[in-house]
């Protein structure tokens, strides 16, 4: 019985450190009314474990993405706040879940545009290339990974 109740104990302490370690993170998302590509992009944080919470900024979205350093030939419509980072556009979460790990010294990531494919624009089987780049504390910008076309 003794064996029992620690084997129980233990499993129960193995299942809340699981847990805990898959709590989703906190991302807000700055956008605008009606956007259904920005609803669409929280739709796959969340299936990602991320917790998006949406704000809807209309004129001032842009004063965010200027405020938060995302050079101009980087935006895109949506910009999102992830410990002290800063995500502009379609990114994936993965490539979120990468810069969270790897903590660079950067002000975030950004997908420029939207293209074709990425997540929250993925209307069917086509998608276009594209790049998805590490926008560094000087405003200069990098290639962080890469998405070819199908």
């Amino acid at each position: 019985m003794k064996n029992r109740l620690q084997t129980l104990a233990a499993a129960t302490l193995i299942i809340a450190a699981a847990t805990a370690a898959t709590a989703q993170t906190a991302i807000h998302v700055g956008k605008t009314r009606g956007c259904g590509c920005c609803i669409a992009w929280m739709e796959k944080l969340s299936e990602a474990g991320f917790a998006p919470e949406g704000e809807n900024l209309g004129g001032a979205l842009i004063r965010l993405k200027m405020d938060r350093g995302i050079p101009v030939d980087m935006f895109s419509c949506h910009t999102a706040t992830i410990d002290d980072y800063t995500i502009e556009g379609h990114v994936p979460p993965a490539d979120i879940t990468r810069l969270l790990e790897e903590r660079p010294d950067a002000i975030g990531l950004a997908v420029p545009g939207m293209p074709i494919g990425s997540p929250g624009m993925d209307f069917g089987d086509n998608a276009e290339a594209y790049d998805v780049f590490l926008v560094k504390s000087d405003g200069t910008t990098e290639v962080f990974s890469s998405y070819p076309a199908s």
